[in-house]
């Protein structure tokens, strides 16, 4: 399959989506160093895909890591309601990629509640309740194969190899206990909650926020990053690296193929995320091509020829309504 970075119109952007996907905090000088361009020309691209193309710099709280549950919802909704329900969930801070697919009837959303009683409330008490609502299919997600800290540029961004090294930042030392529970700290709260919402928010920012020092904040920064419970993303419209069709499958694979499977599916330039689930089929994709032919030939070519895949349903996007953030994205 032809690379969807290949029908982009400016090369440059890409290539600042993946220098931003390998280190979303990178100065604007060092990524212009690599990239071979000035300061200024990074500064004035990084804000016109902000206001132009969605894109956002977000810390996302990697809930696998932290050992926390999530689901993909499937709601199968009157035409007449769908939309209303993504967005009302969509304004949920315990939701995250939220999309309309199968027509407008059908709301697909990842949630992550904070505890079990959170959990309760939502799956067994509000949805089932909502009207326009007519079925729920709950699957819990069991195992990433790829995703989350895994950026989708890497697999077919326009970087050499030795701009991704002198982009990536050096792993800073762990300074969680060895055998201690992975977490975030209740005094840390403040400095993740700024970088939720501005992964490139300055360090007089940070402090201001937190009331600790800059060598303080830098410190727990560090050793946040090191633990893995939160990393920094990036979200932007697929168009912008000619992306124009997006679908979420849902295969069906024999139990002794799972894991194979779910390795394959994390080499394929065409999925952007992949994740083992319970439920009636054993894992759930994102997949991303340029047309519509380009999904069908890789769903009747690479993953049809997969050994142990039983069945595969497709559902394409109609629209994104949430990614990272809550935020309209363009059409």
């Amino acid at each position: 399959m032809e690379s969807p970075t290949s029908a982009v119109q400016d090369p440059l952007d890409v290539k600042l989506l993946q220098a931003l996907e390998i280190d979303g905090r990178a100065p604007f000088s060092k990524i212009a160093a690599v990239l071979g361009v000035s300061d200024q020309t990074v500064a004035r691209r990084y804000r016109k895909l902000v206001s132009s193309g969605g894109l956002r710099v977000v810390a996302v709280r990697d809930h696998e890591r932290l050992g926390q549950d999530q689901w993909m919802l499937r709601l199968r909704c009157a035409p007449d309601g769908a939309e209303a329900i993504a967005a009302a969930l969509a304004r949920r801070t315990d939701t995250s990629w939220i999309a309309l697919t199968s027509g407008g009837t059908e709301v697909i959303c990842c949630t992550r509640p904070r505890n079990r009683t959170d959990q309760d409330e939502l799956l067994l008490g509000k949805l089932p309740r909502t009207p326009h609502i007519v079925d729920i299919r709950a699957q819990q997600l069991l195992h990433r194969f790829f995703g989350g800290p895994d950026g989708w540029l890497i697999k077919h961004g326009p970087l050499s190899e030795e701009q991704i090294a002198e982009l990536r930042p050096a792993p800073p030392a762990p300074t969680v206990r060895a055998g201690g529970p992975v977490r975030i700290e209740p005094e840390d709260e403040a400095l993740v909650a700024v970088l939720e919402r501005d992964g490139r928010a300055t360090y007089p920012e940070l402090q201001q926020a937190t009331g600790r020092s800059e060598s303080a904040v830098k410190r727990r920064l560090a050793g946040l990053f090191a633990s893995g419970v939160i990393y920094i993303d990036i979200e932007y419209a697929d168009t912008l690296i000619g992306g124009h069709v997006g679908a979420m499958l849902w295969i069906t694979t024999a139990p002794w193929a799972l894991e194979a499977v779910g390795t394959a599916l994390a080499s394929h330039v065409e999925i952007a995320h992949a994740t083992a689930v319970a439920g009636p089929s054993n894992i759930m994709a994102t997949a991303v091509a340029r047309d519509i032919p380009a999904l069908y030939t890789y769903l009747s070519g690479k993953l049809g020829r997969l050994d142990g895949v039983q069945h595969v349903e497709t559902a394409p996007y109609m629209r994104r309504v949430k990614q990272l953030t809550y935020r309209p994205y363009p059409r």
